[in-house]
């Protein structure tokens, strides 16, 4: 396969600059890595090979050079080749250098002497550092012998030296150990005992507590959008696009490009959330509002709601109108809504003018021919047509006069790029399709690479924001713009959120609608927001999720499911009232307790609630029968269990203390149908064991039935989507329907969204199934909380 070959050459050109096998091919397995490397050697002329320490220093240069310098690249490539520059500490110095000074000019002199060249640190210079450094060591190493700190001794030397080979530096540290201790003992290698803290007393514990200060957390934690340039530094190059006939497109800004671009937005930062009408928004659009939205947000700027609306054929209104609805429930604000079909006619009338140039032509490949052409990379045989003659045909396209799939119009990019999406992209197409918007007016509509770059740029975008799976579009993006001569927004891409156990492609949960193994874009066990929110899942609650995760460009980020939960608890600990719901009631007589008896007892909405604040507490009847929870009761006890037993006693919570005197068997002579206590109205025994609970509110009358649905993860496997049969890793038990569970009656005027803490049960809302005959809650999340702040998840 041609890739395969591709990969073999990068290897090879690695092998030859001193890189080891393993190396060179961990390289090419990161795309990336695999160009920004293969640039650097043919920016710096040694194709044919060099000396491995100049190799290593050019990997360090492909891996690490800031994007902002990229202008003086060939320049620091000439210091490293011609050993001017020639160690990891010089070259550390010249990024950090460039990294400050940008695209902006600066003096061969500044820079010489920030990173040291023609500085030269002799043998005997070091010997005498590490003489001075293990006197004032002396004592210390002398103790510690070979389990002494040596990184803190070449720390020291780098300090004095930060020129100096460190090979030669560490060869003189180990010279001078072995000097002074001599040969290594079986002692040296023996670990060290760990010495008991001893506890400080309690008050000198507080006080050492008091004096500790929390050191405060980094700017992206309190900031993540301090990452962000602002508008008016967009003049600087911070993308370089190589060719595969030899030039280099610097991406940049001409200052009059940009000034007229600051006089239209006022020097304010415009950013645009773009979704295609094509599905419910997930939670992974979510992180892209959160960026693009709340980046406009804290810099007082414009978001531009946009929709991404070029294939008539996948968009719905209903989709079109969930979009602006969800958005709006997330809590974010569009400056403008806006969709891509509004410039059809500009993106029409720019298709013209690159054909007018030369950086575009009309195909009649099929797509298997194109596809194949692209694998072994080959031009078109209409590639090189004369311009009136692509002209008339993208008219004659436009006219309805071609049929859908006879002709396309492609741009003319760079067919021997190492980069995939330079392979002459599709920007233009036949569907004979009537659009949801811009109606029947057109019958060729534009690609997404060919549009979103030219709308951005229209509406000013300063900021356009996207995931990494888009960033190896960036090269196409940025061609088109510069092939228009238009203005270049800055493109950031970052890491897609990722979630365990389930699926987020929208192909994977249209069929999960479709199919019905759902029941809908909004059911609650999908992490579609629709879903979220219909599972009690606050904006809020997201909102600080996503953030918590902040925006990043590692793209391994497979966040558990319980991370979300966590924060979904953080919230609703604080704003949802408690009430008691017994899920599986199981029958219990009160066997002291007058039938006709009803006491109205005080049950607090809030934890900290105090008795003299009526507003806090909600009345629940006592009567002489009462419903626990099924699996609250067991014949026989033990010492870890809290529950009810034969002869045992557990505090009814709010209420009295009750025993167990009796249980009573069905038919089957095995499954306990009803329970005999007697309740403690003194309440002077004091049982460890605490249940929920509810009684009749009057003699011979149920409690307030309800049906609950109880969610667990979608998926048994953590990444569903890896896995060729994904539809049979779906959970079997993913949903459990409680049809009669029974509630305290004053849940029965709760409307539809309203949340609730079911004591010892779980967060719960009032599903829109809810009727006037019955309420329908859906569970939330567990008490249970199995993610820790601290961790790794």
């Amino acid at each position: 396969m041609v890739v395969k070959d591709e990969n073999d050459k990068s290897v090879e050109l690695f092998l030859k600059i001193g890189l080891d096998e393993k190396t060179a091919k961990n390289t090419v397995a990161n795309n990336k890595v695999t160009n920004n490397l293969t640039a650097v050697i043919h920016e710096a002329g040694v194709i044919d090979g060099c000396d491995k320490t100049i190799g290593n220093l050019l990997y360090t240069v492909a891996t690490k050079y800031p994007a902002n310098a990229l202008i003086h690249r060939p320049r620091l490539l000439e210091y490293v080749v011609s050993s001017k520059i020639k160690t990891p500490a010089q070259l550390e110095a010249a990024l950090l250098f460039l990294g400050r000074v940008a695209s902006e000019e600066f003096e061969s002199k500044n820079f010489e002497e920030a990173c040291g060249v023609g500085v030269e640190v002799s043998t005997e210079e070091i010997e005498l550092s590490v003489s001075k450094v293990f006197e004032e060591k002396k004592e210390t190493i002398l103790e510690q012998r070979y389990r002494t700190n040596v990184g803190d001794l070449f720390a020291q030397l780098r300090k004095l030296h930060p020129w100096a080979d460190p090979k030669i530096v560490k060869q003189k540290i180990d010279e001078k150990l072995y000097g002074l201790l001599g040969e290594r003992t079986a002692a040296d290698d023996e670990k060290p005992l760990k010495k008991k803290k001893e506890k400080p007393a309690k008050a000198e514990a507080q006080a050492k507590a008091a004096e500790t200060t929390t050191p405060p957390p980094p700017e992206e934690e309190l900031n993540p959008f301090a990452i962000f340039p602002q508008p008016d530094e967009n003049y600087k190059v911070h993308t370089e696009i190589f060719f595969s006939d030899g030039p280099v497109l610097r991406v940049c800004n001409t200052r009059e490009m940009l000034d007229k671009h600051l006089k239209a937005t006022g020097r304010r930062v415009f950013t645009r959330f773009p979704p295609e009408p094509n599905g419910y928004l997930h939670i992974g659009h979510a992180k892209a509002m959160f960026v693009s939205f709340g980046l406009a947000k804290e810099r007082d700027g414009c978001c531009y709601l946009r929709y991404d609306d070029t294939n008539p054929e996948a968009e719905k209104k209903e989709y079109i109108d969930h979009i602006e609805e969800i958005v709006e429930w997330m809590g974010w604000k569009p400056f403008k809504i806006t969709y891509t079909s509004n410039y059809f006619q500009d993106l029409y009338d720019l298709a013209v003018e690159l054909i007018q140039r030369g950086h575009a032509y009309v195909d009649h490949q099929t797509p298997e021919e194109v596809k194949a052409s692209r694998e072994k990379k080959e031009n078109s045989p209409w590639r090189d047509r004369p311009v009136a003659e692509s002209l008339k045909l993208f008219n004659d396209m436009k006219r309805g006069m071609i049929e859908e799939g006879k002709a396309t119009l492609r741009m003319k990019q760079d067919m021997q790029s190492d980069n995939y999406n330079m392979y002459d992209l599709i920007a233009y197409r036949i569907k004979f399709t009537p659009h949801p918007h811009a109606g029947d007016k057109w019958c060729i509509y534009p690609s997404y690479d060919y549009a979103h770059c030219i709308v951005d740029s229209l509406e000013n975008i300063t900021h356009s924001l996207c995931t990494l799976e888009f960033e190896t579009r960036r090269a196409s993006y940025y061609w088109l713009l510069d092939a228009l001569g238009l203005y270049h927004p800055y493109v950031w891409e970052y890491s897609r959120l990722n979630v365990t156990n389930t699926v987020m492609s929208k192909r994977k949960l249209n069929r999960l609608v479709t199919e019905k193994w759902v029941d809908g874009w909004d059911d609650p066990r999908l992490m579609t927001l629709a879903g979220l929110r219909r599972r009690g899942v606050t904006s809020s609650s997201i909102n600080t999720f996503v953030r918590g995760i902040g925006i990043t460009r590692s793209d391994n980020s497979m966040i558990q499911l319980e991370r979300l939960e966590y924060h979904v608890r953080e919230e609703l600990n604080k704003t949802a009232s408690r009430a008691m719901v017994v899920l599986h009631p199981l029958k219990v007589v009160i066997s002291n307790l007058e039938d006709n008896m009803i006491m109205d007892l005080d049950a607090k909405k809030w934890p900290d609630a105090q008795t003299d604040d009526k507003s806090s507490l909600y009345k629940v009847p006592f009567s002489n029968v009462v419903y626990i929870e099924r699996s609250d009761f067991r014949m026989k006890d033990s010492k870890d269990y809290y529950g009810l037993a034969p002869g045992k006693s557990v505090m009814l919570r709010y209420a009295f203390p009750i025993k167990c005197t009796e249980a009573i068997y069905g038919d089957d002579q095995e499954t306990v149908v009803e329970i005999h206590a007697e309740y403690d109205p003194s309440k002077t025994t004091k049982p460890k064991g605490v249940l929920h609970w509810v009684a009749q509110p009057s003699p011979g009358v149920n409690p307030l039935k309800v049906e609950v649905r109880l969610f667990d993860k979608l998926f048994c496997s953590e990444n569903p989507a890896e896995l060729d049969d994904w539809l049979a890793d779906l959970n079997p038990l993913s949903k459990e329907v409680i049809p009669e569970a029974f509630a305290v009656g004053c849940l029965c005027n709760a409307a539809v969204g309203d949340k609730f803490q079911f004591e010892r049960l779980g967060y719960f809302v009032v599903d829109p199934d809810s009727t006037s005959d019955k309420l329908v809650f859906n569970r939330t999340v567990t008490l249970r909380d199995s993610y820790t702040k601290g961790g790794n998840k």
